[in-house]
């Protein structure tokens, strides 16, 4: 028999193995539908990724499955509708989706139509986390909502101590960690509001003399509140620092750290680190900070950090700060025009374009298309125009154009490509986006046909 020195095993990390996740359920009136699981990449930025989908068939019935190495919050997502779920490695999940007409035509922005998926899991166990999170949740709801005042107002610290009396009777203390840290976060918020404590002491409590937790939606959602504008307003060690002249050095990353360590309550590198990336996401906006700066720090803690998720969240911060600014790659897409023919944007390659989304049932969008004929007529054989349509039916932008004849520039359907609509995060109709011919954004939006775009076009193709 061989003997195992125990010193052998300090030269590996433990390392988590994924597990295969099983999600079965129906969704009635989704039929047909895709239906996606959705997580965040990171919680601070909230990008997201798709782990598993699947379409949901002919008797509602449909089967998800991914895998995963630690518990993760989540969505399940039909169209624009989703629900949260809360998943854990190597769990097997049977859900009920209510039923919702996701086919009824509604011609609305799908952005202002989207409703919460209604999910129910099958089984009773109380101790699973998914039920320990709801009931927690509805108790606490009842509590901030008899209460907000109390605390807000009146730091009734009394009644904060109460709730969490009863929340430790109801829930005694759970085998599920991120339960156990979802509810400590949770109430922490509610400290916060009756200020029961100094940011000194709640820093400790909190983050300090706690290990960062990445995947923990309440830690996040707690961390993102605690350190808003922290760096330049709420820390007083730091609040008259010099950022502009820091971002502007060569060696800004170690700089602008060291710097930070003015703030005794930063000293952990880690947190330290991450309440940066915070500010740096908070400066992006700020005129008074120069964006090319803040994206040469990030890119520095990206390659440098001794953090890994702190790695991954300033490659996020850089995909998420510049996502359709001027130089990103435009979101491609493969729709189908009047002919039925697919089109895609990587077609056009070598040639401006100017893509704009409308439907027929926006008024204002009619008027501008008027508007952009004659803008189509002096630039076409210069750059491509090329309009989606947004309208639920097909047929819908077929009669419109049968009825344009001299509308000739490319039309196209975005058919069960709402997500398009996500990655041009269209909110409103019409919207025109500028593209160079290399496929990246020229300018994002664009003015409207009859207010500048014209001018905006002549000074692109003219520069």
């Amino acid at each position: 028999m061989k003997i195992f020195s125990p010193f052998i095993f300090l030269l590996f990390p433990l390392l988590s193995v994924a597990q295969t996740i099983k999600i079965t359920g129906t969704a009635p009136g989704a039929e047909g539908k895709k239906i996606e699981v959705i997580t965040s990449i990171d919680l601070l930025t909230g990008l997201e990724k798709t782990l598993s989908q699947a379409i949901v068939d002919s008797t509602a019935s449909f089967t998800l499955t991914l895998n995963i190495n630690k518990t993760i919050s989540a969505f399940l997502n039909i169209d624009f509708h989703r629900g949260e779920m809360f998943l854990e490695p190597g769990q097997t999940y049977v859900v009920s989706i209510a039923p919702l007409n996701y086919y009824e035509v509604q011609e609305v922005n799908p952005f202002e139509e989207s409703q919460s998926l209604d999910i129910t899991l099958k089984g009773n166990n109380p101790d699973e986390l998914n039920a320990l999170i709801q009931g927690f949740n509805k108790d606490y709801n009842g509590f901030v909502l008899e209460n907000f005042n109390y605390l807000y107002r009146d730091k009734d610290k009394a009644r904060l101590d109460t709730f969490r009396v009863r929340i430790e009777r109801k829930f005694p203390i759970s085998k599920k960690a991120y339960f156990t840290d979802y509810v400590k976060y949770k109430i922490a918020s509610l400290e916060q509001v009756a200020n029961v404590m100094g940011k000194s002491p709640m820093v400790k409590k909190y983050f300090s003399d706690s290990p960062i937790l990445y995947d923990n939606v309440e830690y996040m959602d707690f961390f993102r509140e605690f350190f808003s504008k922290y760096i330049t307003t709420t820390s007083r060690p730091l609040k008259f620092l010099n950022y502009p002249a820091m971002l502007s050095s060569p060696n800004s990353y170690p700089v602008i750290m060291k710097a930070l360590e003015a703030d005794t309550l930063l000293r952990k590198a880690q947190l330290r680190e991450l309440v940066l990336l915070r500010g740096l996401m908070e400066m992006y906006d700020d005129p008074l900070f120069k964006q090319d700066a803040i994206q040469t720090t990030l890119v520095s803690i990206a390659n440098s950090s001794k953090f890994i998720d702190n790695k991954v969240i300033a490659e996020d911060l850089i995909k998420y700060l510049t996502r359709l600014r001027h130089g990103s790659p435009a979101p491609g897409f493969t729709l189908k025009d009047r002919t039925k023919k697919t089109v895609s944007l990587s077609d056009f390659k070598g040639k401006p374009v100017l893509l704009g989304f409308w439907t027929t049932y926006c008024q204002s969008c009619l008027s501008e298309m008027e508007a952009l004929k004659p803008i189509v007529d002096k630039y076409h054989d210069r750059m491509e125009f090329v309009s989606i349509s947004a309208d639920k039916e097909y047929l819908k932008m077929i009669y419109f154009l049968n009825l344009k004849k001299n509308f000739t520039w490319t039309f196209l359907h975005i058919g069960d490509d709402i997500e398009l609509l996500r990655d041009y995060d269209v909110r409103s109709f019409p919207l025109f986006v500028l593209i160079d011919s290399q496929g990246k954004i020229a300018k994002y939006p664009v003015d409207m046909p009859d207010q500048g775009l014209e001018s905006t076009i002549e000074k692109f193709l003219n520069p």
